[in-house]
């Protein structure tokens, strides 16, 4: 199977060398080694120097964007069913100095506070059979490099790069997405995203129903388009039978269940506000959502519940194959280090679905089941690197270890579950 996803890709390279660099850099993507930056990963590939790798990501010809779409294609190929969503949310990439492509003191979630970094704006593809990134913006602030042609030239970024605010980045990545194919009926995103008026208006255009965060301060209209009432007001005179309890989806320790409103906002029936309280804390989120047909509350939750699953996208791509591990300052390569870990990750998430037994009629039923859990991505890049790394292990051996992880795992959700339909069922 990784030999299908190089041969998909073998034609944005121009060169052989170039193509064998990149077959050798995912491999050291997706193996144990410590660290994947190009020192490690040319060491992991058996190189002298560092060199090759180097080159693959500043000076050989390649499209990376090319490669991008491959990813896109690929994604929906083996993820695609329906009901997918688009995620748009940024990450941060903590740096020392002022010579990256786009480093500031800015906020970052990352760190949760300001720091330097470098900001990339992603945009996901999440169904029920898996996730993936399928897009990436680099974040060139306004004031610090936008407006500093020499500063931007030291740093390769191309002339015909202008400033663009983080929401209409991910209006480009959703316009290609949509313009390309991807069947996804809906779009979410947090706050940043949600806020902006222009993106909203912009996925109405196209009927594309989203479910997006904003803040507690949103102002909407009630009582058919006459009453403006901010988001939180309007919270607090809701009555108690108003709310109900939903699951936002699975989690590690069960589903989320939450309590959840929803109002009619505006002059039709397609647009709400959602209203999340958290059971514990009583913490309220809010959402503003349209949808071009009649939506339901659960079908909302699941959306609204689906964004969270791009930590997850985050977590493995940082964890698993290195999307945070870069050492490079170009315009040019942080760019095709993200795109060929975006490729490895979402080999990995291919994987994992087409290895996935059906899902069953019951999703709790499956929650509750003694055998073992299904391939996970870092479970999958654990066997595939005993593989590619010709362990000592016989492929008995490795199976065994797997299949005794994921009972041991399943055990540890069927606790987790038990505990939380015990805690539902008393509250």
């Amino acid at each position: 199977m990784f030999d299908q996803v190089m041969a998909r890709i073998a034609g944005r390279f121009g060169r052989v060398e170039p193509r064998a660099s990149a077959r050798a850099y995912l491999l050291g993507l997706l193996s144990q080694a410590e660290r994947k930056n190009c020192w490690q990963l040319a060491e992991q590939a058996g190189h002298a120097r560092p060199r090759p790798m180097q080159r693959l990501l500043r000076y050989a010809r390649w499209d990376a964007d090319a490669v991008r779409d491959d990813i896109r294609t690929y994604a929906v190929e083996h993820l695609g069913d329906d009901g997918g969503v688009l995620i748009v949310v940024e990450t941060g990439f903590l740096k020392k100095g002022r010579s990256s492509a786009g480093v500031q003191r800015q906020y970052t979630g990352t760190a949760g506070r300001i720091e330097n970094s470098q900001v990339g704006v992603f945009l996901a593809y999440a169904t029920s059979r898996g996730r993936a990134l399928i897009d990436r913006r680099l974040y060139l602030p306004e004031h610090s490099w936008s407006t500093d042609p020499e500063r931007c030239r030291a740093a390769g970024i191309p002339r015909t790069v202008r400033f663009a605010t983080k929401p209409r980045l991910a209006w480009e990545m959703i316009t290609a997405a949509l313009d390309a194919g991807v069947e996804a009926p809906w779009v979410t995103g947090d706050e940043a995203y949600g806020q902006d008026p222009q993106l909203r208006a912009g996925l109405e255009a196209r009927g594309t129903g989203y479910v997006m965060a904003v803040t507690c301060s949103t102002r909407v209209r009630i009582n058919h388009g006459r009453t403006p009432v901010r988001a939180d007001t309007l919270a607090e005179r809701l009555p108690a039978t108003a709310w109900q309890r939903q699951s936002a989806g699975p989690g590690a320790k069960g589903p989320r269940y939450y309590d959840w409103a929803w109002i009619h906002i505006g002059v039709d029936e397609h647009r709400h506000l959602l209203i999340r309280r958290n059971r514990t804390s009583g913490e309220l989120a809010f959402y503003l959502c349209w949808s071009p047909t009649t939506a339901t509350l659960p079908e909302l939750v699941r959306v609204a519940g689906v964004r969270w699953s791009i930590e997850e996208c985050f977590q493995a791509a940082k964890s698993q194959v290195g999307l945070d591990h870069y050492q490079v300052r170009h315009w040019t390569s942080w760019h095709r280090h993200i795109t060929l870990v975006m490729l490895a990750l979402v080999f990995l998430s291919a994987v994992a679905a087409d290895a996935a037994p059906k899902r069953p009629a019951d999703p709790h039923r499956s929650a509750h089941s003694s055998a073992p859990i299904s391939l996970t991505v870092p479970e999958i890049r654990h066997l595939l690197t005993a593989v590619f790394g010709q362990s000592a292990l016989t492929a008995a051996r490795l199976l065994h270890w797997s299949i005794w992880r994921r009972h041991h795992q399943a055990a540890a959700r069927h606790s987790h579950y038990r505990r939380r339909s015990a805690d539902e069922s008393a509250g």
